[in-house]
């Protein structure tokens, strides 16, 4: 349950533990409220960007009764008794290309030529393709056409409203624009395409010991990787990062970095600071805004919109994560190690991100697989272990857990396809054991 301001305690180690389903239930009830709105973009530029509404045809399609091929629009009694040796002879009394319309109905004994993509003529009701036909000319130089075989009722047309009716739904709200859905929206007249504004999301990276990603290394210190790791992975959810920078282990600076960004972000993600440690400032943060003395960003929103989502959540890597809402801001704050800062964002900060763009189903996919491999390490918590994916020729899925998994190594993120669920406890899994695995985008 999520913590009042005041009603906690500002103990550095006095932090219950909740499960990753729970700290889900509350990342995303907390975005339900923190939707950014929707706005019109060309068609052209609606790819990947998701549905604000549902769209719906706004027309019958194909809007007419419509030949598949080139051919001739034909009444099929007219060919009942055809066939190679004795043809059908029909008078062609027009020809119609894609676009244009018949000038004349088909009628008993009579046929007209026509192109693919055409509106089939009034009387025709069957059209016989080209290969089945041959020209030919009736005394008094009449045009004809010879039917080699005989034509159901139906043949080589498309229906009018074969495809869709006059509003029928084309996309659900949430859904990610796809190049076939640009195609459908086209088709249908959209041009504009109203979708959810993309989440502004103000990205910050906490320690004294980070150096700018361009600067050479020191003694001690560490490049700032997860600040564009972060970021890409923002990217990749269909929001758009904000790079704040790192900020030095000063609570007093991180407040006056929030509230610099208040403003302009929808979203607040912090990697590291959020352990147990004499310097890690995040948790000093989530304490004070747990003890009800937070002053920083958010606090005029009103005393009770300030609160404790977590601190602490039953999961590894990333125990630590914690999430808070700062007046109308989601803060979520990461752990500083890679492994764990990316296992924190795939688990949390992307379903928000999700939920804040219209998706209801916003938590991970998830697919059961064989491990390829022990996973013996025990947990007091369920493990989170970055796996490849191995498709079976028997249809079956093996999760090959990879090396270099520690929360605080990277050299696997890079080649993750899933993370395997391993249960909490003393025993770990075996290999050949079966076990979920949260698929990665």
């Amino acid at each position: 349950m999520a913590e009042e301001c005041g009603t906690g305690t500002s103990g550095r180690f006095n932090r219950r533990a909740v499960k990753v389903g729970e700290a889900q239930r509350l990342v995303l009830a907390a975005a339900d409220g923190l939707r950014c709105g929707s706005e019109l973009v060309p068609l052209r530029e609606s790819g990947g960007r998701r549905l604000a509404q549902t769209l719906c045809a706004s027309s019958d399609w194909p809007p007419f009764a419509r030949a598949g091929l080139d051919g001739y629009a034909v009444r099929a009694a007219d060919t009942a008794q055809a066939s190679p040796e004795m043809p059908a002879t029909l008078r062609v009394v027009d020809s119609v290309a894609a676009g244009g319309i018949a000038l004349a109905a088909v009628e008993a004994g009579t046929a007209a030529r026509i192109m693919t993509g055409a509106a089939v003529p009034e009387g025709a009701d069957a059209v016989v393709m080209l290969e089945q036909t041959a020209e030919a000319t009736l005394p008094g130089g009449a045009a004809a056409v010879l039917i080699k075989r005989a034509a159901r009722p139906g043949q080589n047309i498309a229906p009018r409203g074969e495809e869709f009716r006059l509003g029928a739904a084309l996309a659900a709200p949430g859904t990610v624009v796809r190049p076939g859905h640009v195609a459908l929206l086209g088709t249908f007249g959209y041009a504009e395409v109203p979708v959810q504004k993309r989440p502004r999301v103000a990205v910050f990276a906490t320690g004294s010991e980070l150096l700018p990603v361009a600067a050479p290394l020191a003694p001690g210190r560490i490049r700032d990787s997860n600040s564009a790791m972060v970021a890409a992975m923002i990217e990749q959810s269909g929001a758009e990062p904000m790079l704040c920078g790192a900020l030095p282990d000063d609570p007093d600076a991180v407040a006056a970095a929030l509230e610099r960004v208040w403003d302009d972000a929808d979203l607040i993600v912090t990697t590291g600071g959020v352990s147990v440690g004499d310097y890690d400032v995040m948790s000093d943060i989530i304490r004070r805004v747990k003890s009800g003395s937070w002053t920083g960003a958010g606090h005029d929103e009103g005393r009770q919109a300030c609160r404790v989502l977590f601190d602490r959540v039953a999961m590894r890597p990333g125990s630590p994560t914690s999430a808070a809402m700062l007046g109308d801001k989601l803060l979520l704050s990461l752990s500083g190690n890679p492994g764990a800062c990316f296992v924190g964002f795939e688990l949390l900060v992307r379903p928000a991100l999700q939920r804040m763009q219209g998706v209801r189903d916003a938590l991970p996919r998830a697919v059961t697989a064989r491990l390829a491999a022990a996973v013996d390490k025990p947990s007091p918590h369920d493990r989170y272990v970055r796996t490849r994916l191995i498709y079976e020729a028997d249809g079956r899925i093996a999760a090959d857990p990879l090396a270099f998994s520690k929360s605080s190594m990277m050299a696997s993120i890079a080649e993750s396809d899933g993370l395997a669920v391993i249960p909490s406890g003393s025993l770990g899994a075996k290999a050949g054991e079966l076990v979920e695995v949260l698929l990665i985008p």
